[in-house]
This record gives structure tokens, sequence and C-alpha cells, in this order.
């Protein structure tokens, strides 16, 4: 009996220390799993009121592609397409990454260009836009908020940018999604849903 209490009392004092709140650099605090639901349903209602203020749902297709016409092609596909693929991440002038591979090979690649760093472009193997981000006027000082838009103008995700580790994703209507701390993504009930192998 003694010894059942003892392994009670460790997996008791395990889980506590696991629960407990997590602070992240800049003084930001990870604390989903302990707040009350009333204060996440709050949080997640607060980030969604900013991240949609302006009610934008996404461009027409002649609007998306008139706004991005310079872009809708990387001319320098092949090479960008290879620097990434090789695991490079920045240039003079421009950051870029692999962003989706699929058995091994390179199926999007994404720049951002040092002189707009708001705006984020993913491009297929071919060099054809797939995707843009587009970034609140704070970027990169946290928090901040992005909406990508597919190739045919509509939102796909909005993101409200806690901290580094922390990030609330909505879908296109404005429903929640789910929460981002580091690799794992708990639900609006602080359900673990995904693990992330990118982070």
């Amino acid at each position: 009996m003694k010894r059942f209490l003892i392994t009670l009392a460790v997996i008791i004092l395990g889980a506590a220390s696991f629960a407990e709140d997590t602070v992240l650099q800049g003084g930001v605090t990870f604390d989903w799993l302990t707040i009350t639901q009333e204060q996440r349903d709050a949080a997640v209602e607060n980030y969604k009121s900013i991240v949609f203020a302006d009610s934008e749902t996404g461009y027409t297709k002649k609007e998306f592609r008139e706004k991005y016409s310079e872009l809708l092609k990387d001319k320098d596909h092949q090479k960008h397409y290879m620097l990434a693929a090789e695991g490079f991440t920045e240039t003079k002038d421009y950051n870029i990454c692999a962003f989706h591979t699929r058995g091994g090979i390179l199926m999007i690649y994404a720049i951002q260009y040092k002189n707009n760093l708001k705006n984020t472009y993913y491009y297929d193997a071919l060099g054809r836009l797939r995707y843009v981000d587009e970034t609140s006027e704070n970027y990169p000082e946290f928090p901040y908020y992005t909406k990508k838009y597919r190739a045919n103008g509509s939102l796909e995700s909005a993101v409200y940018v806690d901290s580094k580790d922390v990030q609330y994703i909505y879908e296109p209507d404005g429903k929640f999604k789910g929460i981002w701390y580091k690799d794992k993504m708990f639900n609006q009930k602080a359900k673990q849903i995904l693990t992330r192998t990118n982070w």
C-alpha cells in the first residue's frame, strides 16, 4: 500500500509539473493547458477580431493576378529551386526555404524578398506562384498576423503569431483551427490534435 501511494504521488507531481505554465522568451507565457475554458474562448475571439478586423476574405482571381502580375512566375525558378532543395536559407537579396516535400522531392519553395519582408511567395517546382502570405505592418515584431492566399485569390488560412513558439490558426471563415506551441497543436478545449516535424 505504501509503495502504491508513493507511485501515485510521483505520477500526480509529474503531471502537475507538466501542466505548469511555460514561460517563453520575451515574457510570453504558454498557459493554454491551465487556463479556464472561458479564458481560452476569449483569447480565440480576441485574436480573431484582430486578424479579421478588415474582414478581408480574399481576392477575385483577376484582382490577385493584377496585384501580383510581376510575381506570377519566378523568373529564376531553376536557381531558386536548387538553392531551396540544397538547404540554403538566405542570399543577399532574399530568404528562401524548402516549404513542402513529398517522398524526398521538393514540391514547393518559399521566397521572402528582403526589400519587402511583409510578403512571402510560394512557388511550385516549375516556378508558378501557388500562394502568397501577406503579413501585418508590425512584422517582424511580435505579435503580428499573416494571411495566406491561394493563386486563385481565395483565403486559405489566417494566423495570429503571438511569439516564435505560439501561433493561433484560423480557417478562411474565421473558425478556430488550433494553437501551435512549438511542435504541438491544441484545439480550443486544450486537447492535443497534431504534431509537426518541421518546427
